[in-house]
């Protein structure tokens, strides 16, 4: 509230009316989750509504500050034509629910209005990226009747387009917008509640003692903070924002290049989307969507995510040793301290409470229900700080429910989309076609679909980047024979991975200012260290038994286990040109080779692959042993391979984070 105490009157209040809505948002997914909605009818209509109005008194407010009437004067139009479109549609929805309704053309003229506003919000919250791609969805409805092959349909009118999208739950209000409504926004909630009662803090601090010890030092902990934040976390941008801001300036610190240290934190946040249990919230999406309960699909995305946050863990350990980068000294750690422990328990009671609601047979919702109601209640009882300032709660369901209205607003948008597809059957068309140019090469589709996949969910959050990649992309890769849970985690990581994919990679843009490097060079980066993830994706197709629930077996596991991780080191040793010594162009190739090897589905191949990759990894440690009982006790520096001069660690880069360890005890 301190910065709304700084507005103008006129400002001031315009701004509490936002900060009110943004928290009856947050309090209405809570209560939705607990107790649901009498009416879908009101669970849909009424969640945009608040979503945007919220999203449009709080840009009012801040612009009343500022002597330039037009952008205000914006706002209010908008905020007249969503409140003039929100009324039609309530005045007509029961007629409309029993399809006893004639369309007028002022109903067609204000739902216009209503896309028109939902558009410019999104806008707003996400860039042009999702808008131009809604564009050009409402344009093919319109027009498609003159494009030629699959994309020409038999046309639609303005009315029957605006009956789909606006005046139906096919469109904008469809079955996306009432999953996030019922199911998402609880838990976008109780990650804004745990950050409000000192949770966040505290588990960056247990990252920080868990691996300052070794040689990556803050890039192994803003791997381990990232991929805890992450999971509760619906945008990687905000999770890099959020973690970023603390962890890339101490990585730079410690001596690794700024586009290497936002590179680290934009690979962990994104990894963060598709680690079990709540996936960045696109797990419950993928159950609803698919059907496979909800602890199945975190079941299947269990052990794909380890072995991404393995290979970030290697990649950073490897890129440390190659520029003799030391462990941060034992005095300049954190200290972990009784009140740290307690603080520990606002988030480990939670989560243990949340999982075992949905063992008990529970929806996701109801657990969601409890994790926050648990939170609060621990952050009173063992937060001082709470107890003093009970006001940070409320801040934190204001938090909870701005992230919430842009989530919204953002799926919403996708349901034109949605809409648009469902009218013209384009997904099953595009579907047939990989198949045909593919024909009975399952790689080749899978290339095709990666590509589109990688395209469609650049530059959007991961919830509306899922819906519209499985929309399009979802019937092409199951008509190839590919397990269902298997297919929509192929999608789902190529869209989150589409955020660290130049050009685009919105991870990287956000890390960028953080970082103060060029974010292209920073997305590259994370390409690099996040490379596992683009391979993981293919090892699931050919290697069922890697979901655990889907074509299982001990001997499938462990073979693919043993492959996966001769991988990882070979690829993170091949990029960082250091395994136990300094490795040549053709030493660096050779890894490369061999760790594609091992994973190509012909089992002459990978068992000779295999073998080879097995007594490199042996040589490779046997060198390593002798190198450390040789070495001098002295550490020595060198140049950094770019000739930016000794890379060695600053004196005492961590001392602001020992006031982090002084909170109050």
């Amino acid at each position: 509230m301190q910065s709304i105490s700084k507005l103008r009157p006129a400002g001031r209040a315009i701004a509490v009316l936002g900060w009110l809505g943004a928290v009856g948002l947050a309090l209405a997914g809570v209560w939705i989750a607990g107790f649901g909605s009498a009416s879908e009818t009101l669970l849909r209509i009424g969640s945009f509504t608040l979503a945007a109005v919220v999203l449009l008194l709080t840009r009012i407010g801040s612009r009343l500050d500022v002597d330039k009437p037009w952008p205000v004067l914006i706002d209010l139009v908008l905020l007249a034509a969503l409140a003039v479109a929100m009324q039609r549609y309530a005045s007509i929805g029961e007629a409309l629910e029993i399809g006893l309704y004639f369309f007028q053309t002022s109903d067609i003229l204000i739902g216009v209005a209503g896309v028109v506003v939902l558009l410019e919000l999104t806008r707003r919250a996400f860039g042009m990226p999702l808008v131009v791609v809604c564009l050009l969805a409402v344009a093919y409805a319109l027009f498609g009747r003159y494009l030629p092959w699959i994309f020409q349909h038999g046309g639609y009118s303005l009315q029957q387009v605006m009956q789909v999208i606006w005046y139906s739950f096919d469109g904008v209000f469809g079955r996306p917008l009432s999953v996030v409504t019922t199911l998402i926004l609880v838990f976008i909630v109780f990650g804004a509640v745990l950050e409000a009662v000192g949770a966040g803090p505290v588990l960056l601090r247990f990252a920080f003692v868990a691996t300052g010890r070794m040689r990556g030092g803050p890039a192994h902990a803003a791997i381990a903070a990232s991929g805890v934040f992450g999971t509760m976390s619906g945008s990687v941008s905000g999770n890099v924002v959020g973690t970023g801001v603390m962890t890339i300036p101490m990585i730079i610190k410690r001596g690794f290049p700024a586009r290497y240290a936002g590179g680290v934190e934009a690979a962990a946040s994104s990894g963060g989307q598709f680690m079990p249990p709540i996936m960045g919230a696109v797990a419950f999406i993928m159950s609803d969507v698919t059907g496979i309960p909800y602890l199945t699909i975190c079941l299947a995305a269990l052990l794909p995510a380890l072995f991404y946050y393995a290979s970030l863990f290697v990649a950073v350990h490897l890129e440390a040793v190659a520029r003799d980068i030391r462990p941060i000294p034992r005095r300049e750690l954190p200290v972990l301290t009784r009140h740290d422990w307690l603080m520990s328990l606002c988030f480990v009671v939670p989560l243990v409470l949340m999982l075992a609601v949905m063992i008990s047979g529970r929806s996701p919702a109801m657990a969601g229900f409890w994790a926050v109601l648990c939170a609060v209640v621990l952050g009173f009882v063992l937060n001082p700080e709470v107890r003093r300032a009970p006001q940070v709660i409320l801040e934190g369901l204001r938090q909870g429910g701005l992230a919430a209205a842009q989530i919204l607003i953002a799926v919403a948008a996708i349901g034109i989309v949605i809409g648009v597809m469902n009218m013209t059957g384009l997904g099953l068309r595009f579907a047939g076609v990989i198949q045909d140019i593919s024909g009975d090469s399952l790689f080749l589709s899978l290339v095709m679909m990666m590509l589109g996949s990688l395209v469609l969910g650049m530059g959007m959050p991961t919830v509306p980047a899922y819906l519209i990649v499985i929309l399009v992309m979802g019937p092409a890769i199951q008509m190839m024979g590919v397990p269902v849970v298997i297919a929509h985690l192929f999608v789902v990581y190529f869209g989150v991975l589409s955020s660290i994919t130049p050009p685009v990679a919105i991870a990287a843009f956000a890390a960028a200012p953080i970082a103060r490097a060029n974010p292209v060079a920073i997305g590259i980066d994370a390409c690099r260290i996040a490379l596992i993830g683009f391979i993981i994706p293919f090892v699931m197709v050919y290697n069922p038994s890697l979901s655990l629930v889907t074509g299982f077996t001990w001997v499938g596991l462990a073979w693919v286990c043993l492959r996966l991780s001769l991988t990882i080191w070979l690829f993170s040793t091949g990029f960082s040109g250091y395994a136990s010594s300094r490795l040549g162009a053709g030493q660096r190739g050779l890894r490369f080779a061999l760790g594609l090897g091992v994973l190509v589905p012909m089992i002459w191949v990978e068992v000779a692959c295999t073998l080879l990759a097995l007594a490199l990894v042996w040589s490779d440690w046997r060198n390593r042993s002798r190198e450390d009982e040789d070495s001098p006790a002295t550490p020595h520096h060198h140049r950094d391979r770019g000739g930016r001069g000794a890379l060695a660690p600053a004196a005492g880069p961590y001392t602001h984070l020992k006031s982090i360890r002084e909170d109050k005890t």
